[in-house]
């Protein structure tokens, strides 16, 4: 059977559950969730959470938010990221990879054939790929996206079959529900013009996205043929129960 391809990006946020640590039983439970369903798909992670990594273990002197700080940051944090993605992983049988790409990786066609069949031999041998933008080195992602447009990016070129983007929302909300106390998630969209139209400019925490970069990278894969799902990933199960629609998530159809 030809397994569906989900490119999962996963924000700082997701991966605090809002707070100030990395969170083990986040990752242990997105392990849970990809060991449950890998007869059916097949996953690659682009994954933020490195400077919020790094947080934890050291203190660097800095004066406010120096870009140069932040990249140090993610360099220190990287390591320490995949580690606890391995250690929780490797516990549910699941094995992974890291790969560390920039935006000027995607301009060049050698590079991006490259980029494609590294990570296509990975998935086939049972490798979940871990991505992140190379931050030490780059810096458009941690002044701006939060790795959405590298996940809309990365989806584009490996075709996948689902983007799903985990915020700490039940997806996006229309405006005038936002001024209520239940606010109301738009469900399915095919129109990205009418989303744009409701969103606000609130970023996350830990995160340097919005939703206006995660409807950036569901143009990306819109145009690619990809459908988007936008869930809550502070949620249990988040994966799960969108895939059995037991959840309330935005679906944003392929063109």
């Amino acid at each position: 059977m030809l397994k569906k391809r989900i490119l999962l990006k996963l924000g700082s946020n997701t991966l605090t559950k809002d707070t100030d640590h990395i969170s083990r039983g986040k990752i242990e439970d997105i392990g849970r969730q990809i060991a449950a369903l890998k007869d059916q798909y097949e996953f690659i992670i682009v994954s933020s959470g490195a400077i919020a990594a790094a947080k934890q273990f050291v203190k660097i002197e800095h004066n406010g938010e120096d870009i140069n700080v932040k990249q140090a940051l993610a360099s220190i944090g990287q390591p320490h990221l995949m580690r606890i993605f391995q250690e929780n992983f490797r516990e549910l049988g699941l094995f992974t990879s890291q790969c560390l790409l920039s935006y000027s990786d995607f301009e060049k066609e050698r590079t991006r054939i490259n980029i494609k069949n590294t990570i296509n031999v990975l998935v086939t041998n049972n490798f979940i790929p871990i991505i992140n933008e190379n931050d030490t080195v780059a810096t458009d992602e941690i002044k701006f996206g939060d790795n959405d447009k590298l996940a809309g990016l990365t989806a584009s070129l490996l075709s996948a079959d689902i983007l799903i983007i985990a915020t700490n929302t039940d997806g996006i909300y229309t405006k005038s529900s936002l001024t209520t106390s239940s606010p109301k998630t738009i469900e399915a969209v095919s129109d990205l013009t009418e989303l744009v139209k409701e969103i606000g400019e609130s970023k996350s925490t830990h995160g340097t996205g919005g939703m206006q970069s995660k409807i950036d990278a569901a143009t990306i894969a819109q145009k690619a043929g990809i459908e988007t799902w936008i869930t809550n990933g502070l949620n249990d199960n988040f994966i799960t129960e969108a895939i059995e629609n037991k959840s309330t998530f935005t679906k944003i159809k392929a063109s």
